[in-house]
């Protein structure tokens, strides 16, 4: 995981994006639209930022990206399959070249012991149909949890953020 700030992340974001004529989208539920608003907070952004999808509830994540309902009711909204379609939904929907998604337990209720607070799903697509998906399990209080998720987000993306 990412020690760096999130802000020093969507820098380096910037960088790798812009170097390959990338876009990226974002989709977003427990961090409820703090990955957007770090990589806009950038001057410039908006020649790598294509759009952000903030889908906090579960009728968000189907009409806006086009999960099923079904898939949320079988495995819960946390979870790596919602995750995986939160993001080629956010690909779908925009014209990225990647996305990344996120949903999770922020606390400091609604966590459960299958899904205790600090479960986080997270997930990038790229248009080249490779998506990845990977499980956090964070300490802290809300804000903490919510920080360390941009951090690992935005570092995700600009691992993947390479042309195959």
């Amino acid at each position: 995981m990412s020690t760096e700030t999130p802000l020093t992340e969507a820098s380096w974001l910037a960088e790798r994006l812009l170097s390959h004529g990338w876009r990226v989208a974002t989709a977003e539920s427990c961090t409820g639209g703090l990955i957007a608003a770090t990589c806009t907070e950038l001057s410039g952004s908006s020649q790598w930022f294509e759009r952000g999808f903030v889908t906090y509830s579960n009728e968000a994540k189907t009409e806006l990206l086009g999960v099923p309902a079904a898939l949320i009711a079988e495995h819960g909204a946390v979870s790596q399959a919602v995750a995986q379609a939160m993001a080629v939904g956010a690909l779908t929907h925009s014209h990225a070249d990647i996305a990344v998604a996120v949903t999770g337990v922020a606390g400091p209720t609604g966590g459960t012991p299958d899904k205790p607070v600090g479960t986080v799903w997270l997930a990038w697509a790229q248009r080249s149909g490779v998506v990845h998906a990977e499980c956090l399990h964070l300490s802290g209080d809300r804000a903490a949890i919510r920080q360390a998720t941009v951090a690992h987000a935005l570092a995700g993306v600009r691992l993947r953020a390479t042309p195959l």
